[in-house]
């Protein structure tokens, strides 16, 4: 649908511009400097901090809910009666599926009520983080199969420091020595959090295998991938956030639909759909949940960065168990609440050296002003 309307405006000669989209993208125009993304322009510290609390309840909110709904989902019975059991909906792919395509319909409605910067980035980009995006979640679920529950949570809770490692290879960004420090120390602080949240007897008696080992590392190295090669996209071409979501949704929904089609899915599912209006229901609210996470990703991406973004959705582990051990009673261990400590004194030193190495910039370009104004 996006393809046609882009094609469309093109004039005569469609597969001609259909082709040259796909491959080669749109000509760049030069765009004035006012037009780049807002993440280039100069803020102040406050405004910063509004937006990036803005992303971090819009990303909480959004995929704490998504978390409970999708295991109503998946664990409950529909139709359930007295005299006959219910039954359980089982195919995850399919709820993937019908995530990807409300969020791609939102965002092609999106496109045509706001005005968006000129889409100038080949369209077969998108299918690499559409891509690695599958893949990661594939990796992630087989992995829970052969490892252990303390290796999950070092895996999940280290994500920050191979989404920098996969930004020196993507961007050939360069970090600071206090940007090491603060991942290793947000690391540190989540698992300590999370090995002492209780769960930890969840993986007792299984081991981690040299395969559960591998599948971490496949899952890792696909899921830091898809946020560098987004904030990459988003660096070279100028794109909106928009137009990111509906790229990505594009690809991920043709990749899914193959999959389901292949296994023949849709029609066990639409089955159970005609059978159980209230699991439409749920899929509904669940697929809203997901469209409104993805915008709050696309948009932390584009103004802060990957990196930023993985430090967001890791402390949501930790902050899920905290709202639990509040709202239930759960005890907090010292360890636990150590981890939280190392946790908000690595985040604080990390804004204090931001926003110092940017004091410094500003004042290095005044000063650069200042000598050739003489």
């Amino acid at each position: 649908m996006i393809v046609m309307m882009l094609c469309l405006r093109a004039g005569p000669g469609f597969f001609q511009q259909l082709a040259k989209l796909c491959v080669f993208g749109k000509e760049n125009e030069h765009l004035p400097e006012h037009a780049s993304p807002s993440r280039q322009q100069d803020s102040s510290m406050g405004q910063s901090a509004s937006v990036l609390m803005f992303c971090f309840l819009g990303l909480q909110g959004s995929y704490l809910t998504w978390g409970l709904l999708q295991e109503r989902i998946m664990t409950f019975e529909y139709g359930g009666s007295a005299d006959q059991p219910g039954e359980k909906f089982k195919n995850s792919q399919f709820l993937v599926f019908i995530n990807r395509i409300l969020a791609f319909c939102i965002g092609v409605i999106v496109l045509f009520m706001k005005q968006q910067p000129p889409h100038t980035v080949p369209l077969y980009k998108y299918s690499f983080s559409s891509f690695s995006n599958i893949m990661s979640s594939w990796f992630q679920y087989e992995a829970l199969k052969f490892v252990s529950f303390p290796t999950q949570v070092l895996a999940k809770a280290s994500k920050v420091i191979p989404v920098m490692l996969m930004g020196k290879v993507v961007s050939k960004k360069t970090y600071e020595y206090n940007e090491y420090l603060t991942a290793i120390m947000i690391s540190v602080g989540v698992g300590l959090f999370l090995m002492t949240s209780g769960d930890v007897t969840q993986g007792k008696g299984k081991t981690t295998t040299i395969a559960g080992v591998i599948m971490l590392v496949g899952y890792m190295s696909f899921d830091s991938f898809t946020s560098n090669w987004q904030g990459e996209l988003f660096r070279k071409y100028k794109m909106s956030s928009i137009q990111m979501m509906v790229g990505v949704n594009m690809f991920s929904c043709l990749l899914t639909s193959v999959a389901l089609i292949e296994q023949g899915g849709f029609v066990e599912c639409m089955a159970f759909m005609l059978k159980h209006p209230t699991f439409v229901m749920h899929a509904v609210i669940l697929s809203l949940c997901s469209a409104s996470g993805q915008l709050f990703i696309f948009y932390t991406i584009e103004k802060f960065g990957a990196v930023t973004f993985t430090i967001i959705m890791t402390l949501r582990q930790a902050f899920a168990i905290m709202l639990s051990c509040i709202f239930y009673g759960h005890p907090l261990t010292l360890l636990g609440i150590v981890g939280v400590i190392i946790v908000f004194l690595a985040l604080f030193l990390r804004i204090y050296a931001n926003q110092r190495a940017k004091a410094l910039r500003q004042a290095r370009e005044a000063a650069e002003r200042s000598a050739s104004n003489v």
